[in-house]
């Protein structure tokens, strides 16, 4: 088993795209059309956002989940006691976005979202019959008009030794919306466990865009897209002393959208948040 690294112009890249999620939980794209000029240039200011006091003026909404969220009530993986080594903050078009930082920002969310629903596309097309019958409307139309897609910008600071004994940047876990897209990392660390529960290395070249399954696609499609186990591991030598960003878009459907008999997409993130502690 292993995460394609597939080529967005290629002929065949839907299919290729669609076999290694559904073999692997993850896709990578190469020469696909998010411009890498401006994510470095979100990596930059952010980090220097990070750096400063005003973060703190942002800090987040209980109720509306916008804003800055600190070290000190950031998430915990469901399942893990101890909290990730990180901070972040989330970004909708309708929430709070420090005016320097915004029209950058809401540009990478336009055009990445456009890019998302092609890519539910690919995989609508490549659903076997039976899966797709399952699709309460087209994968890509739950996704229109959304308020609910949430873009994460995340820090995780540079290790200084007094870490939480067990803490890691980002313990295992399984994201919980349709998909998730991330342009790699300006540092390495993110793994992918296997189906005999091993972690390897998702492939993570500065350029690549790497693309998860997420929970309520694996409940959309009855379990036919795996919602794959991942985290990102602490660093060692050299590079503990840097700074990690991270700029994943995690695709939400409208709240009233159907998943399965279970669910709506309102259901089912109120179930996750409370499992995460982040909501009451």
């Amino acid at each position: 088993m292993q995460v394609q690294v597939v080529d967005y112009t290629a002929e065949d890249a839907p299919q290729k795209f669609v076999e290694s999620l559904r073999t692997t939980g993850f896709g990578v794209l190469v020469n696909h059309p998010i411009q890498q000029s401006l994510v470095e240039s979100i990596y930059k200011n952010w980090h220097e956002f990070f750096q400063t006091e005003e973060k703190h003026s942002f800090a987040f909404d209980p109720q509306k989940q916008d804003g800055y969220f600190s070290p000190e009530v950031s998430e915990n993986a469901k399942g893990h006691s101890k909290k990730d080594i990180k901070e972040y903050y989330h970004i909708y078009p309708w929430g709070r976005i420090p005016s320097q930082l915004k029209d950058e920002i809401l540009a990478y969310y336009q055009s990445t979202s456009e890019l998302a629903a092609e890519l539910l596309d690919w995989v609508e097309a490549h659903s076997p019959a039976n899966v797709s019958e399952k699709y309460s409307e087209a994968l890509s139309n739950m996704i229109k008009d959304t308020p609910n897609t949430l873009l994460r910008v995340l820090h995780y600071p540079p290790l200084t030794g007094d870490e939480e004994p067990g803490a890691i940047r980002a313990a295992a876990h399984e994201d919980i919306n349709l998909l998730t897209i991330l342009p790699a990392a300006n540092e390495p660390g993110l793994q992918v466990q296997q189906q005999n529960g091993e972690w390897m290395d998702v492939p993570a070249d500065f350029g690549n865009l790497i693309i998860n399954i997420g929970d309520m696609l694996q409940e959309a499609s009855g379990g036919y897209f795996p919602s794959t186990s991942h985290r990102v591991i602490n660093p060692s030598g050299k590079g503990s002393d840097k700074s990690r960003i991270s700029l994943p878009l995690f695709l939400h459907p409208r709240s009233e959208v159907i998943l399965s008999e279970k669910h709506t997409q309102a259901s089912y993130l109120l179930e996750r948040l409370r499992e995460l502690g982040v909501k009451a």
